[in-house]
């Protein structure tokens, strides 16, 4: 099939284009490479089918669509976004630019090119505030408690308004924490990222808070056949992808740091203000209507992902 991945230069974007090129679909990425990197779409690039095109465009400009209707995906695979909470709160209305107008422009698109269904990055931890029971269910009150998750949560409303006037069908995934390679080591969001570049580097990670905090860590390659089950499965739903697991922070540097043979403790810093004390999700739903599990436990994750990294400061 025709499929155009949006945010396809990031490091969840590019493993789900590198897995639709596998399957055999065309593909064309959409990404500003404000955050994402080329060098994340060097395979996609060097495939000699021409079945991948790339496209340098911001998801605000009404161009995007103007794309979409030429290029006429038959689903459109939705990750772009202005995804730090931090800078949600520091320019509120940059984020709704980027996640409420950019996603309109996304779903114009879509609905122009007759396209047969968007599946979206939806932000599972942030979409239920603080948590009233763990594992979160889908069921659970929506209640972001940042501009982030309350942009995620109207792109998620608006497909139900697409759906329901336009016939566009729509699945939001709604995600845990990702991480896997090509996630950036310096920027501010990914935890196992940035331990990963320090202890690599035998640098002291800090830990913000007492390290009690626990987060669902779910593998990339794990949230990508989310992705690709969903492009005909789960119409109309949002569905949970995580591994149901809550990890501490404390628990993820003790891993990593046995993994890389690093021994001392970690520096400890003040809490970050509105940091949720605890996240994750079940994924029994996506199970029920994907037939989508996580397979990858997080010692092979995170033993993949030093891979990933150590081979790359080798180049």
């Amino acid at each position: 099939m025709r499929t155009l991945v949006t945010g396809g230069a990031g490091f969840i974007g590019s493993t789900l284009v590198d897995r639709l090129l596998a399957e055999g679909h065309e593909v064309d990425v959409v990404d500003d490479l404000s955050t994402g990197n080329l060098a994340n779409l060097a395979d996609a690039r060097a495939d000699r089918s021409r079945r991948f095109s790339f496209h340098r465009l911001d998801i605000r400009s009404p161009a995007i669509t103007e794309l979409m209707e030429m290029r006429k995906p038959e689903v459109v695979f939705h990750l772009a976004a202005q995804a730090d909470v931090r800078v949600s709160v520091a320019q509120p209305a940059f984020d709704a630019e980027v996640n409420i107008i950019g996603s309109l422009n996304v779903f114009q698109g879509a609905v122009a090119a007759k396209s047969r269904k968007v599946v979206f990055a939806g932000s599972g931890g942030t979409l239920y505030g603080t948590p009233e029971e763990i594992p979160v269910k889908e069921g659970h009150s929506q209640r972001p408690e940042s501009p982030y998750g309350v942009s995620k949560k109207a792109a998620g409303d608006y497909l139900f308004y697409y759906r329901e006037i336009h016939g566009l069908e729509y699945t939001v995934c709604a995600l845990a924490n990702v991480y896997g390679p090509r996630q950036d080591p310096h920027g501010e969001a990914g935890v196992v990222s940035i331990f990963a570049g320090l202890l690599l580097e035998k640098e002291r990670p800090t830990i913000f808070g007492d390290g009690k905090q626990t987060r669902d860590f779910v593998f990339v390659d794990d949230v990508v056949d989310a992705f690709v089950r969903a492009s005909d499965k789960g119409g109309g739903l949002i569905l949970n992808v995580g591994t149901g697991v809550e990890t501490s922070v404390q628990q993820l540097y003790d891993t990593m740091a046995r993994l890389t043979g690093y021994k001392q403790p970690p520096n400890y810093a003040p809490a970050r203000a509105g940091e949720l004390q605890r996240s994750a999700l079940d994924p029994t739903r996506a199970g029920i209507h994907l037939g989508w599990k996580p397979w990858t436990t997080l010692d092979d994750g995170v033993q993949r992902t030093l891979d990933f990294f150590r081979d790359k400061s080798r180049r």
